[in-house]
Parts: structure tokens; sequence; C-alpha cells
């Protein structure tokens, strides 16, 4: 279907927009009564990987909420199940692997995949929903760094003790296996623009788990290695967000990567990412999610001061600093799209 409204992708490219558009992570989900209509005939392996539940799960939030981007129902974990290691998803505890990777025998059993080989339902939710949706879609995938913590920790663990370790006393081992996550990685989201994504998004979720030094060395250096590696293959042109949660001290190296956009959590300060970033990116975020959870005038309160903290000017692409909680009321979330839209307009009138 043909875009009817670009918004979230000219903010993107730091455009002209008559008003800062805005979309939320996790808005495909459980807050949702239709989703959750839907997941009690599925379980959760089965829904992401039937392109037409997958792509019906998409267009949810788009049509009842009416954000101005979609993103693709799926999961981060799936790529490295398409590299060799089995995926649960246990009700109530989460994923787990069958195996967890701690030797370089089991590195060397690991494969690159072909994406429309192992992840082709994933490519075809995607080429599904292009159909039937007239804002942008995004696709995406966990960053190096956080697959590789899921992929070598043993433990239902958050703090990630045993992925740290790994990296402490086996560092070159630790290369050798966020090498070849880089290239599926960067597979990945190749396959994804060519099925008809419009933008990237990486999730760099526990780069903030790591030292400086480690960062730099262990997820910064690898995002970019896939950074480049996206763009020279479609010319700079589609757009890639990064979000590298609790990480904004590192707020200049994460620019420097060559991501189009960063996407911040609600500890930093979106004024002060903004003057960092010299506006050379775009910048997405940031509300708390907790603020969902409370009275609609705080909700909106909330929304209005990002905007105030932003400014005037383009740029601003409007989300939550992290994923929306399951229980969070659907009226508060139509009522933070409805703010954002009608409010924001102000910040850009030098375009109308």
């Amino acid at each position: 279907m043909e875009l009817k409204n670009d918004l979230f992708l000219r903010a993107c490219r730091r455009e002209k927009t008559e008003r800062t558009p805005i979309w939320i992570m996790r808005q495909a989900g459980r807050y949702l009564p239709e989703y959750r209509k839907i997941r009690q005939r599925y379980d959760f392996l089965t829904m992401i990987k039937t392109p037409e539940i997958a792509s019906e799960v998409t267009i949810q939030p788009i049509e009842i909420i009416g954000v101005d981007a979609g993103i693709i129902f799926s999961d981060i974990l799936v790529l490295p199940e398409a590299m060799g290691l089995k995926l649960y998803i246990d009700e109530g505890k989460g994923p787990r692997f069958e195996k967890h990777i701690q030797s370089e025998a089991e590195i060397d059993k690991l494969f690159i995949p072909d994406p429309t080989d192992k992840l082709k339902y994933v490519l075809d939710a995607i080429k599904l929903t292009k159909r039937n949706i007239d804002v942008p879609l995004i696709g995406f995938s966990g960053s190096p760094w956080t697959l590789f913590a899921y992929m070598v920790e043993s433990e239902s663990l958050k703090d990630f003790k045993n992925a740290k370790i790994f990296i402490y006393s086996k560092p070159e081992l630790a290369h050798k296996l966020l090498e070849k996550i880089s290239i599926a990685v960067a597979d990945f989201l190749i396959a994804q623009i060519e099925y008809g994504a419009d933008a990237v998004q990486i999730f760099d979720t526990w780069g903030g788990i790591l030292g400086y030094d480690e960062f730099k060395e262990f997820s910064l250096k690898y995002i970019r290695i896939v950074v480049e590696k996206v763009k020279a293959r479609f010319n700079g042109k589609v757009p890639i967000i990064l979000f590298s949660k609790g990480t904004w001290q590192w707020i200049d190296e994460i620019i420097n990567t060559g991501c189009d956009v960063i996407s911040i959590d609600w500890t930093f300060d979106i004024s002060e990412a903004r003057k960092r970033s010299l506006d050379s990116v775009s910048i997405q975020g940031n509300l708390d999610p907790v603020v969902l959870l409370s009275e609609p005038d705080v909700v909106v309160r909330e929304a209005v001061k990002i905007l105030e903290r932003y400014g005037e000017g383009d740029g601003h692409i409007f989300n939550l600093g992290h994923g929306i909680l399951p229980e969070t009321p659907v009226e508060n979330v139509k009522i933070l799209v409805q703010t954002v839209k009608s409010e924001s307009q102000k910040y850009h009138k030098q375009n109308f």
C-alpha cells in the first residue's frame, strides 16, 4: 500500500514535518485486548512464526491507537534460533535456549543463516503487512552484544553475570562469536529491508551493563560493523535507529556509529541529548513507560514536558524510553498519541 503518512521517515532524515511523529516500543502486545484475544488461542512462538498472525498483530496498534509507524511483531531471539540454538518460551519465565554457548566448538557449530530460508516467516510477515498499512514499517534485530548475552547466559538473570565473565575470561572467543553474530544481524536487517521494511532498529538492550571499555570493545564495535554493512547495501537511504539502553553517558560514541536516529531511555534529558548531538542525528524518545500507568492529566503533562524539552525544529520521534508495560490502560495510550499529535504542531510552525 502506498504511504499516506511518511512523517516518521521524514523525521528520521531530519526533514521538515508539520508535527512530531509517534510510535511506541512494544506497541503490538499485551496491553491491547485485541492482542490478548489472539494470544488466548496461540502460544507466542506460533504467533511470531505465522506471518498472517504476526501481520495482524503488527497492524492492531496502527488502527486502534493511531501511531505513525508500525514495527513488525517478532522477537530478537529468532535470530540466534536461526543460527542453531533451539528457542523455548516458558510462560511466566521468559525465553530460554536449549543450550548455551561456552566453547569454541559450539561457536563453530553455529551457522550464519540465509534469512530467506530460516527466517522467511519474519520476511513474509513484513511483506504481508506492507500491503495493508499506509504508514512506514520498522524491522529490527538485537545488537550483536545483546544477542551474545542471551546466547551464552546459562541462567535467567537480568545482570547477565555469566556473559560478562565470558568476555573477561575468554575475550578471543567472545570476539569470534560476536563477529559471527554481526554478520547474521546485518544480513537479517538487509533482508527485512528488501522485503519492505522502511527503516530498521537495533536493540542494544544490555549495552548498559558493561563498563566503558567493554562497551566500546564488545558492543559498539560490532554495532558499527552492522550499521556500515546495512548502509553500504542501500547507499545510506534506509534509516537506522539505535536504541542502546542505559548508555546515554556515551552518547557521542553512539552517534559515531553512523546511525540516523538515537533512541534514548527516560533517564536522559532529551534537551541535553539534542544539545550533545549538535542536531547531527534524529532523537527518539523518551517518556518513562510508568507514566502511562498514571492519570490521564499526568500523561498529558509529561508528554508536553518532553516536547518542550526537545523544543522547536525537526528530527524528534516521540516514543517511550523502553517498551510499554502490559498493564497499561489503552485509553492512556490513545491520550498520549493524541497529545503528541496536537501539542507538537507548535514546535513545527516554521514548516507551515
